[in-house]
């Protein structure tokens, strides 16, 4: 079997969002599975001694306009939401108990929060808009509620955090496959030449 992509992705990148939308079809195309790894760009930021891209002089603005323009590019909706950025932990917690069950209802949630918070503009920082987001998928909402307060859970993303941080991960989606690191939505096309033909 080929080696796994690993995708870090936090909820709150809106490249992250465009990433989490085709990175299993590019995969599929040449044989290789996907790890999802949902992490807190704060804690990356905060490792780097660095402000998140919005508010930074000058690139902040860029950012707005270049997403917007690569969803237009990739054919998927966007709308920058009204609250930005966010703490996503409930969202992330969600997902990696839904992961440890079911990894293809994970990805479904994963996608549906992504569009909720960058198509609907739904505060997805709100414990109550995950478990709705959740709901609409057929997950129960008390047995999620519950897990994701659990210190088991919370304990866990620390974790993944942690290793993700030592992994090298800083950014949002940021990939890993045979032990070479891409970062942004913009690498896709190398992701995919290694894909197709090894090293380059």
């Amino acid at each position: 079997m080929p080696a796994p992509i690993d995708f870090y992705f936090d909820f709150a990148s809106p490249y992250g969002y465009l990433a989490a939308e085709v990175i299993d079809e590019i995969a599929a195309k040449y044989g290789r599975v996907v790890i999802w790894h949902p992490i807190l760009l704060g804690a990356a930021f905060k490792a780097m001694g660095a402000a998140p891209l919005p508010s930074v002089p000058l690139k902040g603005e860029y950012v707005q306009r270049d997403v917007a323009r690569s969803a237009r590019f990739l054919g998927l909706p966007f709308r920058m939401p009204t609250h930005f950025p966010i703490p996503t932990q409930h969202a992330a917690r969600a997902f990696l108990w839904l992961n440890d069950r079911n990894t293809g209802l994970a990805r479904k949630f994963a996608r549906a929060a992504y569009r909720a918070y960058f198509v609907e503009d739904q505060n997805i920082s709100e414990a109550d808009v995950v478990l709705a987001i959740a709901a609409e998928l057929g997950i129960d909402r008390t047995e999620l509620a519950d897990a994701m307060a659990s210190g088991a859970i919370k304990d866990r993303f620390k974790a993944e955090v942690d290793v993700a941080l030592a992994r090298g991960v800083f950014g949002s989606p940021f990939f890993i496959v045979e032990g070479e690191p891409f970062w942004g939505v913009d690498r896709l096309p190398q992701l995919e030449k290694w894909l197709a033909g090894g090293p380059f």
